[in-house]
């Protein structure tokens, strides 16, 4: 060990030797220690997050969580509801291609179906009757098959025009829409 307080040890080898230590790095060493003052137990604040704070923030990201889930849900009805009204308005527009193609029996097709597969897709000898009866037929199976259960079509007709020398076929869907507390529907007016 080094004698000299001003000297301090430094080990070349293996055998420590003294040499003379620089006053600033003596001076870094020992100055003065100033103790640490600590806060009284009162007044000290803990660390980190208590319990009270991590169930608030809990609570506040939940129900940020369930606004998030419930647009989404209503996002998906409203999308399906838009599905379905688009595919009625076509049905609607389908039906009424069909009643102008065959104007010779516009009475045939007021009701409410649903007709009978009477194959005049294939066989060009029916009659304006019969394909009015075929027409319901196919459209009341597109109707099964792209609108919910429970759809219910109807056809009406009334005179229009100057001198009710037209037709005004009204031609009205209405289907369950899950949600909604009334059943939903829509009609396309056709006057021939």
């Amino acid at each position: 060990t080094c004698a000299a307080a001003p000297v301090a040890p430094v080990f070349t080898g293996s055998v420590p030797r003294c040499r003379a230590a620089s006053a600033d790095v003596d001076q870094k060493r020992t100055g003065p220690v100033t103790p640490i003052k600590r806060q009284p137990e009162k007044h000290r604040r803990a660390a980190g997050f208590t319990l009270i704070e991590v169930l608030v923030a809990l609570v506040v990201m939940t129900v940020g969580m369930l606004g998030v889930a419930v647009l989404y849900v209503e996002g998906l009805r409203l999308n399906r509801t838009s599905i379905y009204r688009t595919t009625a308005v076509a049905m609607a527009a389908d039906m009424a291609e069909r009643i102008r193609a065959n104007r010779e029996a516009g009475a045939s097709y007021v009701g409410v179906g649903p007709g009978q597969d009477g194959g005049c897709a294939t066989d060009p000898g029916c009659t304006p009757a019969q394909l009015a009866d075929d027409d319901w037929w196919r459209w009341n199976n597109q109707l099964r098959a792209y609108l919910p259960t429970g759809v219910q079509p109807v056809i009406t007709s009334a005179p229009a025009g100057p001198g009710n020398r037209l037709t005004r076929f009204d031609i009205r869907l209405t289907w369950p829409e899950v949600g909604a507390p009334e059943p939903v529907s829509y009609t396309l007016s056709v006057q021939l």
